[in-house]
């Protein structure tokens, strides 16, 4: 739980896993927030004082969540991590590709992925889930 106050510098960063989403709760209630760099995370108030934090790319930006009166509530570094479970990734020359091997490897898609294999593991998903649906 972040403190009342502005988190400083020296904090350790609120990890997230890329493409997972982390609940936060806050001390006090949350009018405002921003993220550094929307294109590494995301942020919403889900209530006051409940953030949910979503990882959108690997990398580090900053989090800062103000008061109704404007007044900062945290200030700190949010770390957008690769989880680490059971995901192998597989290089063909210069074309990466992800599978998730739990129990058996599946294709998965992550980012950095070649994309003509993200394509084809998107189309192939799709037209599993139609099936699945009819």
């Amino acid at each position: 739980m972040l403190g009342a106050r502005p988190a400083s510098a020296a904090s350790d960063p609120v990890e997230v896993q890329v493409n997972m989403a982390r609940i936060l709760r806050i001390s006090a209630p949350a009018a405002t927030v921003i993220i550094g760099n929307p294109a590494v995370a995301d942020v919403t108030i889900q209530d006051p004082q409940t953030l949910v934090l979503t990882g959108k790319s690997f990398g580090d930006t900053n989090l800062i969540v103000l008061d109704a009166q404007g007044n900062p509530i945290a200030d700190t570094i949010m770390r957008v991590v690769a989880d680490g479970g059971d995901i192998v990734t597989v290089f063909l020359g210069a074309k990466r590709t992800s599978v998730a091997c739990s129990p058996t490897c599946q294709p998965v898609i992550r980012l950095g992925d070649d994309a003509e294999y993200a394509q084809q593991t998107a189309t192939a998903s799709q037209t599993v889930s139609e099936t699945i649906g009819n």
